[in-house]
């Protein structure tokens, strides 16, 4: 089977602009290709998962990766899929971001000697000369062809900026600039972006002929992967000093029965033929399946060994055992009240099982909150310093717990 067959029954690819000669370029270890990341944060998330493990794939088969960092970009933003310009970032912050992901995609890409890049496209988009960008770059876009894009359809009843409206010519111009300074022939990017993405293939067959080669690859769910950053309690982060990798793995345990496989499938390196076999399982096995996708994704982010310490705590866990490894919440003297007590609403803020008193209080009157197995019925309970001496294990749900201790 070939890398582009892989990607296709991984269900990784949506659409595409030339097939066969993204064919060849991928088989054949040919492409330079890029994915861009917004350096909105320190750390990236688990919306960025399908992009590098991509990123990864490709260049296990030869083929050469550039990061972009959109370091230009994101001092305008994106209006793909918002409703709200982002805020304004320092060039001294969105550097800080780059090193930050470079390190976090180095477990995933080879940088070593020219094997992989990473370029921030401020170095090419803040320099640019208004006038020039009007006549080299404007002049190629229809302004009646761009309203009937998606991302910017969306904004359009809420109000649009000319600020935001530059964003396609932006994007296509950093395919100009990578096909230009790297030789990038092909980009990747989320469904989302098509459009955007379409815009940069056209402005380098206009400017540089109709033989110039500048393909596109749209990646499936790529929209819905972006979702996966986010769950009840916040972002599920990369950087374990955000996101332990004992809840890293537990959100992937607690992935919905119809997306386990799918997840698997598209974002593990486990061999075709034996996700092809999960395909029959069903009822308990899928417990099975999801214990296999967070094991596999936790030792790819985070090592073996934390890997195997994360499915230890988390078997302790289910089986009614106590488990060491389990992310803690440490209280201090400042948590107690004057009479030496803390409420289990706002030990339940603190230990961020909840974002809020008041979802901590529906949690309570929901019957969904325990400490060491027994229900929590009262939203009034509290608790002194001698009760945390032993092990104290506060759980929210089924599968959410913190274990909490006084320093």
């Amino acid at each position: 089977m070939t890398i582009y067959d892989e990607l296709v029954a991984r269900g990784l690819i949506a659409q595409v602009t030339d097939e066969e000669e993204i064919k060849e370029l991928i088989n054949n270890g040919k492409a330079t290709f890029y994915i861009g990341f917004d350096p909105t944060a320190d750390s990236l998330h688990v919306g960025h998962f399908m992009a590098l493990c991509l990123m990864k794939r490709l260049q296990m088969a030869g083929n050469k990766p550039i990061a972009l960092i959109g370091g230009g970009t994101a001092m305008i933003g994106d209006p793909s899929g918002r409703t709200d310009m982002r805020q304004m970032m320092t060039r001294e912050t969105i550097e800080h971001n780059c090193e930050c992901f470079k390190k976090q995609m180095s477990k995933f890409i080879d940088f070593s000697d020219g094997k992989a890049l990473m370029v921030n496209n401020a170095d090419w988009l803040l320099d640019l000369n208004y006038i020039d960008v009007l006549r080299e770059v404007g002049a190629h876009f229809s302004v009646n062809r761009m309203l009937t894009a998606e991302c910017y359809k969306q904004r359009m009843e809420k109000g649009l900026s000319f600020l935001e409206f530059n964003y396609m010519i932006m994007q296509s111009y950093d395919f100009y600039a990578l096909y230009q300074k790297y030789g990038c022939n092909l980009q990747f990017g989320g469904d989302d972006q098509w459009s955007n993405m379409l815009g940069g293939t056209e402005l380098i067959r206009r400017k540089l002929g109709k033989n110039a080669c500048a393909m596109t690859i749209t990646l499936l769910l790529n929209s819905e992967g972006k979702k996966m950053g986010k769950t009840q309690s916040g972002a599920v982060w990369l950087d374990p000093n955000k996101t332990s990798p004992f809840d890293f793995y537990q959100y992937w345990r607690n992935v919905a029965d119809a997306d386990v496989l799918k997840c698997i499938r598209m974002l593990t390196f486990l061999p075709l033929e034996q996700i092809d076999e999960m395909d029959k399982w069903e009822g308990s096995q899928l417990n099975q399946a999801k214990e296999i996708l967070a094991y596999e994704l936790t030792k790819l982010v985070h090592g073996e060994e934390e890997a195997n310490k994360a499915q230890e705590s988390a078997r302790a866990l289910f089986s009614g055992g106590n488990a060491t490894n389990m992310p803690t919440t440490t209280l201090t003297d400042a948590d107690f009240n004057e009479e030496g007590k803390i409420g289990v609403l706002d030990l339940m803020v603190k230990a961020e099982l909840v974002t809020s008193k008041a979802e901590a209080r529906r949690g309570v009157q929901q019957g969904g909150v325990t400490v060491n197995g027994e229900k929590v019925s009262d939203p009034f309970t509290a608790y002194k310093k001698s009760d945390f001496a032993d092990d104290f294990v506060l759980k929210r749900g089924k599968k959410n717990f913190r274990k909490v201790v006084v320093e």
